[in-house]
């Protein structure tokens, strides 16, 4: 008579009733029901326990449990996320780590599903990575000041309908955000200034991966060529564009432009200064607090270092390989070879550029460590890279 039947408690209470009148050995009772002496005892022991309720079957979660949180726990870390909306739970639970070193941290499943409860989780979709750009690496740093990401933060108003625009840089390896400031302007000037300050404090980096926007680019210039991309090249620092439309190749720069938007941008009452400032205490936080990640949930600080190469703003000579040709380039953006007159590009006035003799009336023209096309004297004409 198998108990997996419909009327379960019907059968327990007539195999109880029967075992307390002793009409049979207990054994052959159980045999009967087909259940084992072990479960009979079971059944038997709680009807003189607790009576018909006894019967019930009780639920198999334990009482407590050894990893079971506790309320000021979850108070806590609850308390954590509201203070960082925009923190996943990988970054709540390390914080919480962090700030209390001696109490048990809950697992990261424990982190989300707590909070997923709450309705503080938001589930995000994550775009693909794609190709190239025109002058493009696509290098993976694998150290700091290998390759630093710059872009303008979109701007807002603040409540003194002053405009605030936020230039950009972090470092890709240790994203580390080397600055975060707002800008009168986006004039080439006035970001070069902002470059020069900031590679005083931090040295040069090796290259530079920018979209193709102004100042960082000039979308009718030769590759692209702006006044102040042509600078970075004359320091000896690589350029790596994204291609146009496509944010998401620079997407780490993306995301912590997204961290700006949720914590600093229109939350913040006040003129530009107080704007700025609001921006230099959120660039402390994201750097020495917010643990990533990308980075083993350590912080940016933790992996950033100056870099080696240092800047020198004093004037210098770009040098070319021997039996190259040099040339000034014009205030027009001309050179001057065999008493013709080759237009470049305005971006690279002022500077030398150097022709590499091909034979044949023809040369490969280079500024700096950049190849900028081929240029046929038959038809005075530059020619792409190849």
């Amino acid at each position: 008579m198998p108990w997996k039947e419909a009327d379960v408690m019907d059968l327990r209470m007539q195999f109880v009733t029967r075992a307390l009148r002793e009409e049979m050995s207990f054994a052959a009772l159980c045999r009967e029901f087909g259940i084992s002496a072990k479960t009979g005892y079971k059944w038997k022991q709680r009807f003189l326990d607790d009576g018909y309720g006894g019967l019930v079957d009780l639920s198999r979660r334990p009482a407590a449990h050894a990893r079971q949180l506790d309320e000021d726990t979850i108070f806590e870390i609850v308390r954590l996320k509201q203070q960082h909306m925009r923190w996943g739970p990988a970054k709540i639970r390390e914080l919480f780590r962090r700030t209390h070193p001696g109490r048990d941290c809950p697992s990261l499943s424990t982190v989300k599903r707590m909070l997923g409860k709450c309705g503080l989780v938001e589930r995000r979709r994550r775009r693909q990575q794609k190709q190239t750009g025109r002058i493009s690496q696509r290098r993976t740093a694998t150290a700091a000041n290998q390759v630093w990401t710059v872009d303008f933060k979109g701007w807002w108003f603040s409540s003194e309908r002053e405009r605030v625009q936020p230039l950009t840089v972090c470092d890709a390896y240790s994203r580390c955000v080397l600055l975060a400031q707002a800008l009168p302007d986006s004039r080439s000037d006035t970001v070069r200034e902002c470059f020069s300050r900031l590679f005083e404090q931090y040295g040069l980096p090796e290259c530079i991966r920018s979209d193709n926007g102004t100042p960082f680019a000039a979308s009718n210039a030769l590759l692209g060529l702006s006044r102040l991309s042509a600078w970075w090249l004359a320091l000896g620092i690589s350029l790596d564009r994204i291609d146009p439309g496509r944010p998401d190749q620079n997407g780490s720069h993306e995301r912590m432009h997204r961290e700006i938007a949720c914590e600093v941008e229109s939350r913040v009452d006040g003129d530009l200064a107080t704007q700025q400032a609001a921006l230099d205490i959120w660039r402390e936080e994201y750097n020495t607090q917010r643990p990533h990640e990308a980075l083993g949930m350590r912080c940016p600080a933790e992996l950033y270092v100056k870099s080696l190469r240092k800047y020198r703003p004093e004037g210098f000579e770009l040098h070319y390989p021997a039996g190259f040709l040099r040339r000034k380039v014009q205030r027009n953006g001309y050179i001057k070879l065999d008493r013709r007159m080759i237009n470049l590009t305005t971006a690279l006035r002022g500077w030398h550029v150097g022709l590499q003799s091909q034979g044949s009336q023809e040369y490969r023209v280079w500024f700096a460590q950049l190849c900028l096309g081929r240029l046929n004297l038959r038809d005075e004409v530059m020619h792409p890279p190849g």
